[in-house]
């Protein structure tokens, strides 16, 4: 849509399409017995699958990077359970069929000194090849290096297509 020499682009576009990320949601929670119990049965009694979970620790409290087939279910029911959480972006890739997958997209990244600041495996399978979550310090240049080198990318819609849940 267009008004004179200003155009209009639909925000809400993105998503839902190829984007090239996974979003990814870091929940905040004191680190106590029974809260991960608590945020869990929030979220997965609502028809919502957990394609990835990550638990980094402290004494008094956690951060729980959770990943989901249906992103935007997740964002309304941690919010309707008063979690306190933030949301990023995230890059999902299959593992290669080499001898050895993690090497290979970890050298294509070092290629571009790109750091790896984490990364978690993702419950998803494609054709038998398994994949991971990836946070880098530069995720549009580390989307376009895992491309040019010829890895295979996960977008949110394969998360709702993948070989073990079909």
């Amino acid at each position: 849509m267009s008004s004179g020499s200003e155009s209009y682009t639909d925000p809400n576009t993105m998503y839902g399409r190829q984007w090239p990320c996974l979003r990814q949601f870091c929940v905040f929670m004191e680190n106590r017995v029974g809260r991960l119990h608590d945020l869990m049965r929030q979220l997965e009694r609502h028809d919502l699958r957990t394609v990835a979970l990550s638990i980094d620790d402290s004494v008094d409290c956690a951060i729980v990077r959770l990943m989901f087939d249906n992103f935007e279910r997740a964002r309304e029911l941690l919010q309707l359970g008063s979690f306190s959480f933030i949301e990023t972006d995230i890059i999902g890739v299959e593992l290669p069929e080499t001898e050895q997958p993690f090497l290979t997209v970890c050298t294509t990244l070092l290629q571009a000194e790109i750091n790896i600041h984490y990364t978690y495996p993702l419950l998803y399978r494609r054709g038998g090849q398994g994949a991971i979550a990836l946070y880098v310090d530069d995720i549009d240049r580390g989307l376009e290096l895992l491309v040019d080198k010829g890895h295979q990318l996960v977008f949110e819609q394969d998360l709702l297509e993948d070989d073990e849940y079909l």
